[in-house]
């Protein structure tokens, strides 16, 4: 006798489904706190109660951030390249019948997923970090066949990310927890449509350092992300608070113990407003569900690494390369930020700039201009800096 296929879950049953998880998590993430302000003390350094708490938990919420006319700017870039994205993951054109943005590139600036999809999650894609898929509620009939999932280049295709790149307390805050001498890792922009946008798989980010000698909770960096609208706990990204200090999680074996659920327990979500940006420790065990909700999430997202994780390092995940950074290529890939650094002075005078040592006494070269766009930014993440 032939088994029967199991119901395909829909929307509203997902919904019900992850109601009493997401009170929880609320409420944990309420008891931990970790958010507030970004303060800087008197010489432009991080609060170190802030940094503590950093490392203790693995994460950190810094609220009202960007301001609103930036806010404003990011949001139209943003929504341009959506626009200008092929209108399925094969096609050239854009939904209007344009050239799609990013045809002429040596990296396409965008990766699709089936609406609701997991295109991850049990996949040896990214180093097979996503060893368990996620729940896929079924779309609406009339969604399209593909959606816009991440997009990359940022720096290249959006001006106001550019300057972003370029923010001086973000920085700041990367020379706390990195060190002065703190390299780039890479940027992507997270696209949670709503009722379409596809899950992340629980993963940890960093695939190289787990067995190194001098392994450490810092070992792998940390990214930031920047909220463009307000990140829901029905479609914001979630985190397990601590998981950056115990070395590689079993996912698989987390999943199967939680009865093959992946609403893994002890988590907790990072509810944002927008201009909120956090921080997440890159060996944190971290996730986010099917946007099932009626709420648009998209989150700039950008990395940074200690120069000694990164220095010798032989490249990882989506550096398709079999390339060792040496010194030139982390010097080339770190020239971004100064030319970034000087693009956002163009635009905001009264700012104090950052001060980026590695390329103290060189900001003549690496003004923002034409020349520099064509030597420095264009095409700058076929040099990422993966591990």
């Amino acid at each position: 006798m032939n088994e029967m296929s199991p119901l395909p879950l829909t929307r509203e049953a997902f919904e019900a489904s992850m109601a009493d998880y997401r009170a929880a998590g609320v409420a944990r993430a309420d008891a931990i706190g970790n958010r507030g302000p970004l303060v800087l003390d008197a010489n432009g350094k991080l609060h170190p109660d802030i940094l503590a708490a950093y490392w203790k938990h693995g994460y950190y919420i810094f609220e009202d951030v960007i301001d609103a006319g930036e806010i404003d700017a990011l949001r139209h870039d943003a929504q341009v390249m959506i626009e200008r994205a092929p209108v399925h993951r094969d096609a050239k054109v854009d939904a209007a019948g344009r050239p799609a943005m990013g045809l002429d590139h040596q990296r396409s600036p965008y990766v699709f997923a089936k609406p609701l999809g997991d295109p991850w999650g049990g996949t040896g894609q990214l180093g097979g970090r996503h060893p368990s898929k996620m729940s896929e509620p079924q779309a609406a009939a009339d969604a399209p066949q593909d959606v816009v999932f991440l997009m990359r280049g940022m720096c290249q295709e959006m001006p106001a990310a550019l300057r972003l790149y370029g923010h001086p307390e973000i920085l700041a805050v990367a020379e706390a927890i990195n060190g002065d001498d703190f390299v780039p890792f890479n940027d992507a922009i997270f696209v949670k449509q709503p009722g379409l946008g596809g899950s992340v798989a629980w993963h940890q980010d960093g695939v190289t350092h787990w067995d190194a000698p001098n392994w450490d909770e810092g070992i792998h960096g940390f990214n930031f992300q920047v909220q463009l609208y307000p990140a829901t706990v029905g479609n914001c990204l979630w985190v397990m608070p601590g998981s950056h200090k115990l070395g590689r999680a079993d996912i698989k074996g987390m999943v199967a113990a939680n009865d093959g659920s992946d609403q893994l327990p002890g988590a907790v979500p990072l509810v944002c407003g927008a201009g909120d940006v956090t921080i997440v420790n890159r060996q944190m065990l971290h996730g986010s569900f099917a946007n099932s909700s009626p709420d648009l999430r998209i989150s700039i997202t950008f990395g940074f690494h200690r120069r000694t994780s990164v220095l010798g390092a032989k490249a990882a995940l989506s550096v398709e390369s079999s390339d060792v950074y040496d010194a030139q290529r982390i010097h080339d890939r770190a020239a971004v930020i100064a030319v970034a650094i000087d693009a956002r002075q163009q635009v905001f005078p009264m700012e104090t700039p950052y001060n980026y040592k590695p390329f103290a006494g060189q900001e003549d070269a690496f003004r923002f201009n034409e020349a520099t766009f064509d030597s420095v930014i264009r095409d700058y993440n076929t040099k990422d800096l993966a591990i």
